[in-house]
């Protein structure tokens, strides 16, 4: 857990800057290396200032040809790739992603199925073979290994820079529902608790601190499709999540966007505050 910052008021020469008390803290931290692929929860994480979150939708498995290009990234709807949305049998898959050797490791019942480097043709090729198997009645075309280039990721918003999600919101639609909703159906990066339900919908425009040093601009909510209806961990569908946000608070949004206006380090337990 990072130093503690419960005193923090700073002025900056020419303009005032304040840091309320803390009115959240830092849940859970997660990334998901490979898009539609397992959450990896995180102690703590360095953010840059201007870049994506650290190891997030590194990798994309194309679904027949995308028309995207390494050379000039552009981003790309997530229905040109193999996504929870519509291939729910993707949240029955234990995915592991070893940055040092590039390595994904995918394990289904608790067995490996398939390992591969993803720097080398023969890693992608194998990962694109297990899926080309398993994932044969869905595919519009062969399976194939992308990967992000520098400054560039599988993201689903142009602007999804990291995303948060207000726990309290999780609880709340639960209560509606009348079942617990799991807040990975969201497959957020950063949970947010001591938040009340859809309070996170304030903060868009505003900047936040976390931790000691790590500031970051809330740019938007978060709408939300049908991934959202898979259950992370049975893969099936069994909720209707969108249905249910908009017939019980008229909007389909859950979560924010926020982009890094200066990096550091945030661990699980960092206590959130509002700059003004």
């Amino acid at each position: 857990m990072s130093e503690s910052t419960d005193d923090i008021t700073t002025e900056a020469a020419g303009e005032e800057t304040y840091l309320t008390e803390a009115f959240a803290s830092i849940a859970s931290i997660y990334r998901y290396p490979v898009k539609g692929l397992t959450p990896e929860r995180l102690d703590l994480v360095e953010l840059a200032a201007g870049a994506f979150f650290p190891g997030d939708r590194l990798y994309a498995i194309e679904n027949g040809t995308s028309g995207f290009d390494p050379l000039a990234p552009e981003f790309q709807p997530k229905i040109k790739f193999l996504m929870l949305m519509r291939n729910e049998r993707l949240a029955a898959l234990d995915a592991k992603y070893d940055d040092a050797a590039t390595t994904l490791r995918i394990h289904q019942d608790g067995e490996e199925v398939v390992s591969g480097d993803l720097s080398t043709e023969a890693g992608r090729e194998a990962i694109e073979g297990f899926f080309q198997r398993y994932m044969r009645y869905e595919l519009r075309g062969a399976p194939r290994v992308l990967t992000a280039p520098d400054a560039f990721r599988f993201v689903d918003s142009p602007r999804g820079f990291v995303s948060l999600i207000n726990l309290a919101s999780c609880r709340a639609l639960g209560e509606e529902l009348g079942v617990p909703v799991d807040p990975l159906r969201f497959r957020g990066n950063l949970m947010l608790d001591g938040l009340e339900p859809w309070e996170e919908f304030d903060l868009v425009g505003h900047t936040i601190a976390i931790g000691n040093t790590a500031r970051l601009k809330v740019s938007s909510r978060i709408f939300r499709c049908a991934a959202t209806n898979v259950d992370p961990t049975t893969a099936k569908r069994n909720l209707d999540i969108p249905g249910t946000l908009m017939r019980s608070y008229g909007h389909t949004d859950c979560g924010i966007y926020a982009e890094v206006v200066t990096g550091g380090l945030i661990a699980e337990g960092d206590q959130v505050r509002l700059m003004r």
